[in-house]
């Protein structure tokens, strides 16, 4: 595996580091495609074309939408990916969407399988286990609290030092074993193989 993981509140500098991740990971790969999956906005539409100028020199960017699209175009568009970016937004809705969809087990699969996974946030969130350590609010409302199951911790992005805070993270050991990080803002995490 490969995930490169990123907690930042800026969404400009969010932008930056991705970009420039993206084209470490893709250096040397010409016609390379990356699979966006801007799935915990609203309004990713929006932002699509800001998207593709910021990666214009880096990669084609094949915009996933799951409201739009039939299982099988997202998964074509998975398979011709050199690498997944899932930017922020909120977990709830980014998890939500890859349950409903179906698409779930195809991202962990590939992602397991080798290919590089760049996200920041909610992205980042939705790589864990579960999604219970989200700051979000369950906007949807979702039923899907389930993860990508990528790494073996649970992540707690923009993270601030507050006793409150770390008192509703601690309740979640009553009930699960594994691991929180507990991402600061401009934190970054690599993971490469098992």
């Amino acid at each position: 595996m490969q995930l490169h993981l990123f907690s930042s509140a800026d969404p400009e500098r969010a932008l930056a580091w991705a970009v420039e991740t993206c084209a470490q990971c893709l250096n040397g790969k010409q016609g390379a495609t990356i699979a966006y999956l801007a799935l915990g906005s609203l309004f990713t539409e929006r932002s699509l074309a800001r998207i593709e100028k910021a990666f214009a020199d880096v990669a084609r960017i094949e915009a996933i939408n799951t409201e739009t699209m039939e299982l099988s175009v997202m998964e074509g568009i998975l398979r011709r990916a050199a690498l997944a970016y899932m930017p922020g937004g909120n977990a709830t809705l980014l998890n939500h969407r890859l349950h409903v969809s179906r698409l779930m087990p195809s991202l962990r699969k590939k992602a397991r399988n080798g290919l590089p996974v760049v996200a920041v946030e909610a992205g980042a969130v939705v790589c864990g286990p579960n999604i219970l350590t989200s700051n979000d609010l369950n906007l949807v409302p979702t039923p899907h609290f389930d993860g990508l199951d990528i790494t073996p911790f649970n992540l707690h992005v923009a993270y601030t030092d507050d006793a409150q805070r770390d008192s509703w993270l601690a309740e979640y050991h009553a009930f699960h074993d594994n691991p929180i990080l507990m991402l600061e803002d401009g934190a970054y995490i690599k993971i490469e193989g098992k």
